[in-house]
């Protein structure tokens, strides 16, 4: 049943996403071959959000026929108590959750970010080939405040196709957020063989941080400096909302920056903890799914679904509140992101002693 339910979930999943861009496939001239592929590599995207409810319906539907069957009061009759019955469900709940811990943290961010690199190279090489240059998908104004190595950066326009910067401004800091040194640049891209920047046309300017005056300014045409690893990636991603990002992308942006550099980021915080509370939800639909779905033999086996399912619309109610609790600094992302789950934990337990 977990597995019919699965298969549905993620069908449904697949033609929703179809609806959404198999329009804008074929206008890119997408072939075939790249239309399944980008579809394939989509497809385990889905895991972490069908795996919860599909354990919850499939549970519901054996626990509910089990007891409609009276096989329950037949355990009960043999001496066997509810935990001894459900042990396994028990165990299985905590190891999904560890499945799906794993899943978040490898295959369903790689998922992520190849769909959306699939879909923008070929969205990209679409338009280049439209317009015959690469200054296409450009991103407007690009910022970047790297206060952990004292760099400030501006970029007016950045080409994902070409992954070059036009009309570059680099501003390197002291301790005390001085500038003492300044790139300007036509045009620069960055390296990735080396992890270095490399500018053209552009002048480097070097300033006296006490007196704020311009010590000295000359011209180059191509310049190289070692010392600037900041990686584009990093910024671009920076410009996204945090619920378009990966994980290993929300990880990327946490080991760059603090809440203390940029107060923004602890959006993306709320959601790389949400991630990983996140994959608790298989046990907790266990525990809501098991005390309602074998209550007495008198209960109409719809009621418990009823209420199965109920709490765990109140569970998805509660874990957009938590995070604009936590988005508000009422509670730390941590305690924000994990609290919907230990409390719909605590109740599902509640109800289950009560059936015990």
């Amino acid at each position: 049943m977990l597995g019919l339910v699965m298969g549905a979930m993620v069908c449904l999943f697949m033609l929703q996403s179809m609806y959404d861009t198999f329009g804008d496939l074929m206008s890119y001239d997408a072939s075939l071959l790249q239309i399944g592929f980008y579809y394939a590599v989509l497809a385990p995207s889905f895991i972490s959000s069908v795996l919860p409810i599909s354990i919850l319906l499939s549970l519901l539907y054996s626990l509910g026929k089990l007891h409609q069957d009276n096989e329950f009061t037949a355990f009960r009759s043999a001496g066997m108590g509810l935990f001894r019955i459900t042990r396994w469900i028990w165990v299985f709940g905590i190891l999904f959750s560890g499945v799906l811990l794993f899943l978040n943290g490898s295959i369903i961010p790689w998922s992520v970010e190849q769909s959306k690199k699939v879909l923008t190279d070929l969205e990209l090489r679409h338009e280049a080939q439209k317009t015959g240059t690469d200054q296409v998908g450009l991103v407007e104004a690009v910022a970047f405040d790297n206060r952990k190595d004292g760099r400030v950066w501006f970029i007016n326009r950045f080409s994902r196709f070409s992954y070059r910067a036009y009309g570059v401004t680099v501003s390197l800091l002291n301790e005390k957020r001085q500038e003492t040194h300044r790139i300007i640049a036509s045009e620069g891209y960055y390296d990735d063989v080396d992890g270095v920047w490399v500018f053209n046309d552009g002048r480097e300017m070097f300033f006296d941080p006490e007196e704020r005056a311009l010590l000295s300014s000359r011209a180059f045409k191509k310049k190289i400096l070692p010392e600037l690893t900041d990686d584009p990636n990093l910024m671009l991603i920076l410009e996204k909302r945090p619920k378009d990002l990966s994980f290993f992308e929300l990880k990327k942006i946490l080991e760059a920056k603090s809440i203390e550099d940029d107060p923004k980021i602890i959006s993306f915080e709320m959601r790389y903890h949400g991630m990983i509370a996140g994959t608790m939800g298989c046990l907790v639909v266990v525990g809501l799914a098991i005390p309602f779905a074998i209550a007495g033999v008198r209960v109409n086996p719809a009621v418990g679904v009823s209420k199965s399912l109920a709490l765990f619309a109140g569970y998805y109610v509660l874990l957009p509140l938590s995070l604009t609790l936590g988005e508000q600094e009422i509670f730390t992302p941590i305690v924000a992101a994990w609290m919907p789950n230990v409390v719909a934990l605590i109740i599902s337990l509640w109800f289950f002693r009560k059936v015990v």
